[in-house]
């Protein structure tokens, strides 16, 4: 048996516990009380249990304990104050807060340095350079380009590296960087929608793909519905999460377009700056649930991915965006979801595209994330249902 947890895997058959697909040495003790701790997720160990389960009823100390329990939060990545992974509960005990996946498999996890990314190159319409890349293993599957990504910074994120590997045990997964942003061309030659919709077909075609499921979440979901609108015959199924078929500009033309000048002041004056107010407003909105260390990585791709006019500009656009008048053209097999309090993009976006497209199916999950963090519960959730789609 094998447990998937946060960004972790416990291998019971070998006795290991990996962390990012590296192996992580711990003491037969701790690795006994991350088991017992995955085995009952979110339920609440008393210190008698624990001590009764690792030390047999032995009489042992509360140093003993709390040191024991100290090695556990570290190899998984965690910490007494974040407590991101294992929770205590005052006076009481301890509970492991993440989703647990079991598995039956007996091959072994890969290594990191076995798993393995292919960047490559290509060309829009208007001549703008897209970079794009390629990895997993399985039939092949396209990712629409998004706000905020960079395919080197992405691969290694604690955010969004647990949700490509997930994709990628059973998908070959092609991603790129939205123009001017990442590793694409930092020249934004345009902003249009129909420009992000050709983004999308150049990197298809570079891949060799003459028809393919796609799965795209914000902004990325109007690019994607842009081109299953136009190009039917190229889009067997369909995921969009978090997305919007009308822009704030558009939906709330009073609010919504003050909202949006304010988010790019704030972008222009504090992208990329931990301490700024923009980043305090965009935790706010984009992933009020992260802990430090996701907060502390976007902050991170936020510098590598786009220049802080760039940013702005983008902003700008795709809250200009509608691609309302679409929706009825697209004919495949479409799966909608959405967090319930998501403050980005409404949850009434999510059941506007999904009523739209003939035949969608609609999950909402409880969650007040945009982004999908893998320490919220609801990431295995969205997991799990995108990939049971895209198997049918």
């Amino acid at each position: 048996m094998r447990y998937r947890f946060a960004d972790c895997i416990l291998d019971m058959e070998r006795h290991e516990l990996w962390r990012m697909g590296d192996r992580v040495s711990v003491e037969p003790q701790v690795f006994d009380l991350l088991h017992l701790l995955v085995r009952r997720a979110g339920v609440l160990l008393s210190h008698d249990e624990l001590i009764e389960e690792i030390w047999s009823g032995r009489a042992i100390s509360d140093s003993a304990l709390s040191s024991r329990i100290n090695a556990a939060r570290k190899a998984v990545g965690d910490n007494g104050r974040d407590q991101r992974v294992i929770r205590t509960v005052p006076r009481r005990g301890f509970v492991l807060g993440v989703p647990v996946t079991p598995e039956s498999q007996s091959a072994p996890p890969k290594d990191r340095g076995e798993e393995r990314q292919i960047i490559k190159f290509c060309q829009s319409k208007d001549g703008t350079r897209i970079g794009y890349a390629v990895s997993g293993n399985g039939p092949a599957l396209v990712r629409a380009g998004h706000f905020l990504t960079h395919l080197e910074k992405d691969w290694h994120s604690p955010i969004w590296r647990p949700y490509l590997e997930a994709l990628g045990r059973s998908h070959t997964v092609i991603r790129y960087d939205q123009r001017g942003t990442g590793l694409s061309d930092p020249s934004l030659r345009s902003t249009d929608l129909e420009s992000y919709a050709a983004d999308l077909q150049a990197v298809a075609d570079a891949a060799g793909l003459e028809s393919f499921p796609l799965i795209a979440s914000s902004q990325g979901v109007p690019a994607a519905i842009h081109f299953a609108a136009n190009h039917p015959d190229r889009v067997t199924r369909l995921v969009l999460y978090g997305g919007y078929a009308q822009g704030r500009a558009v939906r709330d033309p009073d609010y919504g377009a003050d909202e949006s000048r304010a988010l790019v002041t704030m972008i222009r004056a504090g992208w990329g700056k931990r301490k700024s107010g923009f980043m305090a407003a965009f935790t706010s909105l984009f992933c009020p649930g992260a802990t430090p260390a996701e907060i502390a990585n976007l902050v991170d791709i936020q510098l590598a991915s786009a220049t802080p006019e760039n940013a702005a500009r983008i902003r700008v656009a795709i809250d200009e965006f509608d691609v309302s008048k679409l929706l009825s053209r697209v004919i495949a097999p479409t799966l909608v979801i959405h967090a319930s309090a998501d403050s980005v993009h409404p949850a009434s976006q999510g059941q506007l595209i999904a009523s739209a497209i003939a035949g969608a199916e609609y999950l909402q999950v409880e969650s007040n994330n945009h982004i999908a963090l893998p320490s919220d519960p609801a990431f295995t959730e969205i997991v799990t249902a995108t990939l049971d789609f895209l198997s049918q």
